[in-house]
């Protein structure tokens, strides 16, 4: 899991580039957007605290509008395999699988987990990642395997 301050900082630079860059130009500079780019960093700490926080339901919903607003299309989410490395990434893969796919690819898979296609295919053969019946693996199993990867690691920080 990203920081806090890796992901403000994240989110704030999507925000800077696909909302309030295009909307200062559109405005020609007016200094109404400076007021804009404060209230967005607030903002962005507290969907920060939401996505990294206890509440499922809500960093779900943070995760979920934030993703709707950054990248809006009439299709499908489906992000390249660098973005899912990214702190906004990461905590998506965490929060909530992948937002719009039941099950993805072992490439897609492996970018979440953040290991190779084989490793995810090696996981797969093991047992240790079920094999979606459609192909792939389930964008809930990768949730839940990186959950429970958390959590190992938290409790190894504790048993220190």
């Amino acid at each position: 899991m990203p920081t806090r301050a890796e992901l403000v900082e994240h989110i704030v630079r999507l925000l800077d580039v696909r909302l309030l860059d295009p909307l200062e130009i559109l405005l020609e500079g007016d200094d109404a957007v400076d007021p804009l780019r404060r209230l967005m960093r607030i903002r962005a700490g507290r969907w920060a605290d939401l996505m990294r926080g206890d509440d499922d339901r809500a960093a779900a919903g943070a995760v979920l509008r934030l993703i709707a607003t950054l990248y809006p299309s009439d299709r499908a989410f489906d992000p390249p395999l660098e973005w899912w490395r990214t702190p906004l990434g990461r905590v998506v893969a965490k929060r909530v699988g992948h937002p719009s796919a039941e099950a993805v690819s072992l490439a897609t898979a492996g970018a979440m987990l953040g290991i190779t296609r084989q490793g995810v295919h090696d996981l797969v053969r093991r047992g240790k990642l079920p094999r979606h019946p459609d192909g792939g693996v389930p964008s809930a199993a990768i949730r839940d395997r990186l959950r429970l990867s958390d959590e190992r690691e938290q409790g190894d920080t504790n048993d220190q």
